[in-house]
């Protein structure tokens, strides 16, 4: 089991990816605690998670709001008290926020997703921090991103914006946090068919653009991007096998994770998987002489 005795704790796991994972680690031997907004929804994700083993494993929930401070800590001291201690963050809650063009649409709306996507996520970071950084232990914080933040999203501006600051926010914390002993890494899980894809099919292309709109069909028709690839991927950096790769965009789909172990050395040096600037010379392009 690549996760016995270990202690995680997982946003947004009522649904969708966040309970996948949930699942996952639970295979994999760890202790959990779950939370999102909802309660009802997450404490029936809570029942099914409990059984869906029969192992001693401890599966907690606790209704949060991530963007609200006082609940964030709330969160990691209850996780400390009931579990002894945090081992993995897996930063997953995130909403898709307001669609349409951006003089259009509301502004406490769009506020709303940077909170939660962005703000949220920096709030759940630094708020674990003072515990990990007293455990010699190897510890792991893992951030959902996704598609945002390596393209533009005409229409989904807050989203977009949110996802690419949450890159390289995690970027900063790896080197921030290196001395102790924390990996950092961010994830693209990859197109999937949950309730964020039913929003933009509900949403329309009035509001989402008529070619994003396009392609959520041919996803929704398709099938999408399995759940389980974004857990498995999550499980891999939660684990042991990833120690020492850090700092890092990786995508469930088209990066070959599995293999990352034998290039750390030059993963350590290297800006490969991180967000950068193309210059020029980067497509043969020597415009310096114009």
């Amino acid at each position: 089991m690549k996760l016995k005795g270990k202690c995680a704790i997982i946003t947004g796991a009522s649904q969708g990816l966040g309970l996948a994972i949930a699942k996952e680690f639970i295979k994999e031997g760890a202790n959990i605690m779950i939370c999102a907004r909802h309660s009802k929804s997450l404490y029936q994700a809570q029942q099914e998670l409990i059984h869906f083993t029969s192992d001693p494993i401890k599966v907690l929930a606790k209704p949060t709001d991530i963007s609200k401070l006082e609940q964030v800590e709330a969160l990691i001291s209850y996780t400390l008290a009931e579990l002894g201690k945090i081992d993995i963050l897996v930063a997953n809650a995130g909403i898709y926020g307001t669609k349409g063009p951006l003089e259009d649409v509301d502004w406490e709306e769009w506020c709303e997703a940077i909170d939660i996507n962005l703000k949220g996520t920096v709030l759940q970071c630094r708020a674990v921090l003072p515990h990990f950084k007293k455990q010699p232990s190897k510890k792991k914080i893992i951030i959902l991103s996704g598609g945002g933040a390596t393209k533009p999203m005409p229409f989904l501006s807050a989203y977009a914006a949110s996802k690419a600051g949450i890159v390289r926010f995690a970027e900063t914390l790896a080197e921030e946090v290196l001395p102790f002993n924390i990996d950092v890494n961010t994830i693209a899980p990859g197109a999937l068919n949950t309730r964020l894809l039913d929003e933009v099919l509900a949403a329309g292309p009035d509001k989402v653009g008529q070619s994003f709109y396009n392609q959520a069909i041919k996803q929704k028709t398709d099938g999408g991007t399995s759940l389980q690839l974004g857990a498995f991927l999550c499980t891999f950096l939660a684990s042991s096998e990833s120690d020492g790769i850090t700092g890092k965009l990786i995508s469930a789909v088209w990066d070959p994770w599995t293999k990352l172990p034998s290039y750390i050395e030059e993963l350590k040096q290297s800006d490969i998987y991180t967000l950068r600037r193309i210059v020029p010379q980067d497509r043969n392009k020597q415009w310096d002489e114009i």
